[in-house]
């Protein structure tokens, strides 16, 4: 019988670190021995975890080729963002993410090089690594604050990569603007135990299983790291997911099941425990290469050149200035998005309307230092969680909320700025139908803030809209070609161009699912 593919589920291979440094979280594989020394101490564990967060943005280990690519989160961000409406590439340049932008990456889900294939295994890895570590959590030894911290981000990256796996190959559980669900469509695999080469391939479960999977995690993570919060192992170092960046994943799942009430309450209890500051000019205009910014909750420290990735990292793309692949496909925005933009709204500064080569050229992103290939990651900032709280009210009813949110994140971004001058809900059936509606800007806010930094595309499932691209918007005149000679329509929000193929190497080593099980 055909056993689990090794590509995605292997023997524990448990990314070990004993570094306590802001971001230094070094790995080196360790046989499933060792992983078991490692994982009966609380301190040692940690480096387990550590590991595991070092993956998250290394690039040349998730695929066979394509690496300059597929260097973990940042990553899958990046795509998620080219492949919706508000990031457009002006050109294809070197290839890098541009078949993610015109939708030719989902045929080549036979192929161990591209989008399919780089996601599903990486996420499975970190789900299998966090299976040892949960299930290791039973008997290791330390004080009960120090497992609790261990465990607790065990069970949230669990819970981070199903809410991954299950935005990139299903389409979202929930459609407000038709109020349908869709708990019975297709979901993955859910594996809750250690994995290895003899394990057997599981079949694909429905959004409802997935969705209680993460539900359950990541409220067993908020649990465990609530009392994990006094650890000696907890040091403040935002390359961990705290307390805080469980309820910002939490507050992600809650929006993509319609859970307003479980987003509202996720996100600000951020807002009012997490000690985050909204983020003033000096942290917006600064390159969005730091996380030790007030405002930024979690991301990746990267410190030396070692750890950079140098080509094969996030501001080689997005840096429009310094990054060599950004400069050969320079990233615009959406130019109906920009015209959204008040122009007493510092923001606006992020682009160059009048460029003259690139119209509508980003300048949000930056090296620290270019010679050395430095920036930091961001994967989560506080500002997320205000426009989450302020959606999830604005659509419980509670308008008052939603307007005193918006009011505060938005002060230091535009002093004129005053929500109490929109109301209503009303969406167009597209994303850029515009309506005028509070909610409309509440999310208009939303993607001038989270511009090539959150993976927009999530959004733009879970909202029930649709995509028409234009070349007025900027699109390239390649893009539109070869969306029209793929057949690829996105203004459809049911769309099935929004969903990967499950790679062909599980369907071939997973007697569970076969070829009638994948994705249309």
């Amino acid at each position: 019988m055909k056993k689990i593919s090794r590509l995605f589920l292997a023997v524990p291979v448990l990314l070990a670190s004993v570094s306590c440094s802001r971001s230094a979280l070094e790995f080196s594989p360790t046989d499933s021995g060792s992983g078991d020394e490692i994982l009966k101490e609380a301190s040692t564990a940690i480096s387990s975890v550590n590991g595991i967060y070092r993956s998250m943005w290394t690039a040349g280990w998730s695929t066979t080729d394509n690496t300059h690519q597929c260097f973990g989160i940042s990553a899958y961000n990046l795509a998620l963002d080219v492949m919706a409406d508000d990031v457009i590439m002006q050109a294809q340049g070197n290839g890098w993410f541009w078949y993610d932008h015109i939708y030719s990456t989902k045929s080549l889900y036979a192929s161990s090089i591209f989008r399919s294939y780089d996601v599903w295994y990486a996420n499975y890895k970190w789900i299998a690594d966090a299976n040892y570590i949960i299930a290791a959590g039973e008997s290791m030894s330390g004080t009960e604050e120090d497992v609790a911290y261990v465990v607790g981000q065990a069970y949230a990256i669990r819970a981070l990569s199903y809410l991954s796996l299950a935005t990139w190959f299903a389409r979202a559980p929930y459609n407000p603007m038709t109020g349908t669900y869709r708990w019975t469509d297709p979901g993955v695999p859910v594996y809750t135990e250690g994995t290895g080469i003899k394990t057997e391939g599981r079949p694909r479960e429905n959004l409802d299983v997935v969705y209680a999977r993460i539900d359950e995690d990541i409220d067993r993570a908020v649990e465990l790291l609530e009392k994990g919060m006094s650890s000696s192992l907890n040091t403040g170092n935002k390359s961990h997911i705290n307390l805080y960046v469980a309820l910002g994943i939490k507050s992600r799942a809650c929006l993509a099941e319609g859970d307003w009430e479980g987003a509202y309450k996720a996100a600000m209890r951020v807002i009012e425990e997490g000690n985050y500051a909204v983020g003033s000019e000096s942290e917006l205009m600064g390159g969005m290469n730091s996380i030790d910014a007030a405002n930024v909750m979690w991301g990746a420290g990267i410190e030396t050149s070692e750890q950079s990735g140098a080509y094969a990292g996030f501001f080689t793309h997005m840096d429009n200035i310094d990054g060599a692949y950004a400069q050969s496909a320079p990233k615009l925005i959406n130019r109906q998005l920009y015209n959204q933009i008040a122009s007493t709204d510092i923001r606006a500064a992020w682009w160059d309307p009048d460029n003259g080569e690139s119209p509508y050229l980003g300048r949000k992103f930056s090296f620290s230092n270019v010679a050395s290939w430095l920036g930091d990651y961001i994967y989560m900032r506080v500002e997320e969680m205000y426009f989450t709280a302020a959606e999830a009210a604005l659509r419980s009813g509670d308008d008052d909320s939603a307007v005193s949110l918006m009011n505060t994140v938005m002060a230091p971004r535009n002093p004129n700025y005053n929500a109490a001058n929109y109301s209503g809900t009303l969406l167009g059936a597209t994303t850029t139908t515009w309506t005028g509606s509070f909610l409309e800007n509440i999310l208009i806010q939303r993607r001038v803030e989270l511009w090539g930094e959150y993976g927009r595309l999530f959004d733009v499932k879970r909202l029930g809209q649709g995509i028409i691209r234009t070349a007025d918007d900027g699109f390239a005149s390649e893009c539109l070609t070869s969306m029209n000679r793929n057949g690829v329509d996105l203004s459809d929000p049911d769309t099935y161009d929004w969903v990967m193929l499950i790679p062909q190497d599980e369907l071939d080593a997973n007697p569970n699912i076969n070829e009638e099980d994948q994705n249309p």
